[in-house]
């Protein structure tokens, strides 16, 4: 058997039922990963292209005995699987969007995929769910914890807790 590695993955939806649709993801992917904790649900503005509906962002941290690889399947698996078309613009709208944040400690850079997610120490809108379920976690290129990244990063007053149902 494998060994299982901790994983962090960002959800994010903009289209449909946004709630809905991170539920769904959720689901999906418990059916194929140990999914342990997860952050609240945030709202939050659109980033590069801002003519879109905004968007509800949430981050899952989970176990999974799955390669790097093989996740990054999974997770266009289930995004083809809840109606995301190739991007037709970069950073359009979507019903769903699942990046893989950290995959353990982790450095990968390969043309599929980049470990940690390249833009992650620049988005409030995934730092501010991580720092909620894994404040200490450890950046491994920058050395700084989730928790620092926060307090760095600009636009935190644009990530507002969603209420909605």
């Amino acid at each position: 058997m494998t060994e299982k590695v901790v994983v962090y993955l960002g959800l994010g939806a903009n289209t449909g039922n946004r709630h809905q649709n991170l539920k769904r993801a959720l689901a999906l992917l418990s059916g194929k990963i140990e999914v342990g904790k997860v952050s609240s649900i945030y709202e939050t503005e659109p980033v590069g292209n801002i003519n879109q509906p905004r968007f509800l962002n949430m981050v899952c941290q989970a176990r999974t005995s799955l390669t790097p690889e093989e996740l990054l399947t999974l997770a266009k698996d289930i995004e083809k699987k809840m109606g995301r078309l190739p991007a037709a613009e970069r950073w359009g709208p979507r019903p769903i969007d699942i990046d893989i944040l950290f995959y353990g400690d982790r450095v990968i850079e390969t043309p599929e995929l980049v470990i940690p997610h390249p833009r992650l120490t620049e988005r409030a809108f995934v730092l501010v769910p991580l720092a909620e379920i894994a404040p200490d976690l450890v950046h491994p290129v920058t050395g700084k914890t989730v928790r620092q990244l926060l307090e760095e990063v600009g636009g935190k007053e644009g990530v507002v807790r969603w209420e909605g149902k």
